[in-house]
């Protein structure tokens, strides 16, 4: 009788917990093509709007892997919200990569994001493509990043 109420306890907690926190969110997909987009969050509301833009495609460079410009990736699933970077190529090569969105409507996903962040930037600065490790803590936040980051070199691709 124990084990009936403990698993009969642990399950009505676990609906209280789905109940209580929406695991969706509502970002809509936008489908990259040769235009970037430009993405701004207002915090009051959470919601998102995306804003199509031209891009600032110069040219390629002699010796680069990637056409100069910025280019946006698509949006990715990171269980807790949505991820979309835009890649910055200069001479050829990755100069940056802007998180254009992330999860952060909890105070965890901020969090993370933040902790993440930079960290999965620099290694794709320095690895000079997608292929960054996975950061521990941000497995999610990591995949989606790489998932965006692939399309937008694909893009930039000579």
């Amino acid at each position: 009788m124990k084990k009936f109420a403990v698993a009969a306890l642990i399950i009505g907690a676990f609906l209280i917990y789905s109940i209580l926190y929406d695991h969706s969110n509502a970002i809509p997909f936008v489908p990259t093509s040769a235009t970037e987009t430009s993405t701004a969050t207002d915090s009051t509301t959470g919601s998102s709007t995306t804003t199509p833009t031209p891009s600032s495609t110069t040219g390629t460079s002699s010796g680069g892997l990637y056409k100069n410009g910025s280019y946006v990736g698509s949006v990715a699933d990171a269980h807790w919200g949505s991820l979309q970077v835009k890649a910055i190529i200069k001479n050829g090569k990755i100069a940056d990569v802007q998180f254009l969105q992330y999860p952060n409507d909890r105070n965890r996903s901020v969090d993370i994001n933040n902790y993440a962040d930079s960290q999965l930037t620099t290694e794709a600065i320095q690895a000079q493509s997608a292929n960054v490790d996975i950061i521990t803590g941000a497995t999610d936040t990591s995949e989606a990043f790489v998932q965006s980051l692939s399309d937008a070199l694909t893009q930039a691709k000579v």
